[in-house]
């Protein structure tokens, strides 16, 4: 795991003070590798790369960035976890024990096709010397970054966008990504919140050769349903598959832990690791002092007693936020998804004092169903079929009579299902599962919608929702298909973010491809039973499990009381941020009306988060322009 960078002429002139410029991006990155830091210029000056090693596998000889006799240079970031399998079918002499060193001859025998042999999580940058070309790749799922950005005939990339910053030449909003983000709390794929800044998205690699960049898609998942098995095979093959992705993720010359969220995901996770032997295996989880609403920490100690592991509780306070939130935002480089980056980020500076590589259950919401509005939503379906009597049409539809045991799990959604019912009812999916992901509804005095232009997201969701890889009529599978598309990349870049910025590796399970394509055959009636939120993942890996995690139907997410804290402890704070001379001068958001609303928001409402998370992230990239430019001049200690 690691920080990369570099640059490319795109007419193959040399580039001045690249030295420079390098060390520069690698110091806006220091944060993601401790362990060493390595650079490499090409002989005539045009292309070079930078390198932040967090050290993970071959400890001692795996230093980057890493050539090889033919003249090719590779910068890479990640974790391939099939590399020993890769190198012996490869075959010949390697100098190193690395899996960089694997990737460098991948590609040397099959050129841009090696990505698809590779299993694991990665973006890198790969010189080609006989072809003059730049070779950029990114993982499946998009769990390892990759930003680029072109400027005065200078291709520029970086694992993080802070790195690009000084090249810039004015710092501005995508006034596009900025409108997904009000809808949704983060950017459709492709998009950042920085003008002429793009993210390589998940499963494309890019190629810039003859002053173009040629981005091209290698991967996708697609939905051909399998209905010739029964559900117990799809429970084994499951379970099976399961252990099979653990195990290849504790690949590490170093200890590993777990995040334990007290969650069915990150609890298969870590039970399983724990019981394959991971080698001084231990668990962290955090919660907040006020009340059960906020703790789910008694559920990561069952299974840590359970499977007899130590495990970290890390207590999380009003005046940790104050005095973190802003270095939160500056890691995340732009505001994405839900408050629960500020614990994540807590927990992992626990982690990074006693491990270097966690584990983590992120994507099984979103593979196999754990969100509570895909009950919401199949509950309205239930009842517009049989109005309709349409009950037995299509894979969609489960029974009103089966779904009504499982509503209980909407206990504590309520005031969702008002929402969701008070305007419209009966209208196309795509129409209504859009109602329950838009945010933007309860932004209005706020925000100065006029100035946005004719960009509408919902048209840009409709082209996800409804992708030609899905069966027409799988409500579920589009659900599912437009959150992991879109939510999951967006929590990933949480993930990757707030652990990095402490130096830990963070590896989710999940997301391993083979798992991935085989959950995407198995119908929805046998993935979301009878409206039973994972109900094929609790029922193949059952045994792993305590009942008290098993049982459970009030999951909650990392809850942050950000809404409590603000009537009493944070408030200054806020009031303060929201305050400056700057914040009350912004284009697009008038914070008078903000710190007019702010008793306003719902108990777990996100708005408040939202706005706050703006406000920082522009205080912080967009005022401090000029610091960030100055960088270039003159060495600067970041």
């Amino acid at each position: 795991m690691c920080g990369i960078a570099g640059a490319f002429s795109l007419q193959h002139e040399p580039l001045l003070d690249l030295e420079r410029h390098l060390r520069v991006m690698s110091r806006l990155q220091r944060h993601r590798g401790p362990d060493g830091e390595g650079y490499w210029s090409h002989p005539r000056g045009h292309a070079g790369f930078a390198h932040q090693r967090l050290a993970i596998i071959d400890v001692q000889t795996g230093a980057q960035p890493m050539r090889d006799a033919a003249g090719n240079a590779i910068t890479y970031n990640g974790e391939t976890y099939n590399y020993r399998e890769l190198r012996s079918e490869l075959g010949g002499e390697f100098r190193t024990a690395s899996d960089t060193e694997v990737l460098l001859r991948a590609y040397g025998h099959w050129g841009p096709d090696c990505v698809q042999r590779l299993r694991g999580m990665f973006s890198f940058a790969l010189w080609d010397e006989a072809r003059q070309t730049l070779f950029c790749a990114r993982d499946r799922f998009g769990i390892k970054p990759f930003y680029y950005t072109v400027v005065d005939g200078v291709f520029y990339f970086a694992s993080e966008i802070k790195a690009l910053l000084p090249f810039v030449p004015r710092i501005e909003t995508n006034l596009e990504a900025l409108r997904d983000y009000l809808t949704f709390q983060f950017c459709l794929p492709g998009k950042t919140l920085f003008a002429g800044i793009h993210e390589l998205m998940p499963g494309h690699f890019l190629e810039v050769r003859d002053g173009r960049v040629d981005v091209k898609r290698y991967w996708d998942v697609y939905y051909h349903l399998d209905w010739d098995h029964s559900p117990a095979y799809f429970e084994e093959k499951l379970h099976d598959l399961m252990e099979d992705s653990v195990r290849h993720h504790l690949l590490s010359d170093v200890p590993l832990g777990a995040y334990l969220s007290g969650g069915l995901d990150s609890s298969i996770v870590a039970s399983l690791a724990s019981r394959q032997g991971a080698s001084g295996f231990m668990g962290f989880t955090g919660k907040f002092d006020r009340g059960p609403e906020y703790d789910e920490s008694p559920y990561a100690r069952s299974l840590a007693e359970w499977r007899g592991f130590p495990l970290e509780e890390v207590s999380i306070t009003a005046t940790d936020f104050i005095d973190n939130i802003r270095r939160v935002i500056y890691h995340l480089d732009h505001p994405v998804a839900g408050p629960g980056s500020f614990p994540q980020f807590m927990v992992s500076k626990r982690v990074a004092a006693h491990r270097k590589v966690v584990l983590g259950g992120q994507g099984g919401d979103e593979i196999f169903g754990g969100y509570a509005r895909y009950l919401v939503a199949y509950f309205e379906q239930c009842i517009k079929a049989a109005i309709d009597g349409t009950m037995n049409d299509g894979n969609f539809i489960v029974t009103y009579e089966s779904i009504i045991p499982n509503l209980k799990a909407l206990k504590q959604y309520k005031p969702l299902l008002q929402e969701f019912w008070s305007e419209g009812l009966f209208e196309s999916m795509d129409s209504r599962y859009f109602r329950l992901v838009n945010r933007a509804n309860h932004l209005q005095s706020e925000i100065r919608w006029e100035s946005f232009g004719d960009y509408a997201p919902f048209a840009a969701f409709q082209r996800i929702f409804n992708g030609d890889n899905i069966q027409k009529e799988s409500y579920f599978d589009r659900m599912t298909h437009f959150d992991f598309k879109t939510i999951l990349p967006a929590l990933l870049h949480v993930e990757d973010r707030v652990s990095m910025a402490h130096g830990v590796e963070s590896r989710v399970p999940f997301l391993d491809h083979p798992l991935v394509e085989f959950a995407a055959t198995i119908p929805s009636n046998v993935k979301f039973k009878d409206g039973t939120m994972k109900q094929l993942l609790k029922t193949a890996m059952k045994d792993h499990l305590p009942a008290a995690i098993l049982g459970r139907q009030d999951k909650m997410g990392f809850p942050v009381p950000l809404n409590d804290w603000v009537k009493h402890e944070v408030r200054d704070f806020v009031v303060d941020v929201f305050s400056s001379g700057s914040a009350l001068s912004r284009d697009m958001i008038d914070n008078r009306q903000v710190l007019n609303n702010l008793d306003r928001d719902r108990k777990f409402g996100r708005k408040l988060w939202g706005f706050l998370s703006l406000e920082l992230w522009q205080q912080e990239f967009h005022d401090k322009a000029p610091m960030y430019r100055s960088l270039l001049d003159e060495e600067v200690r970041v």
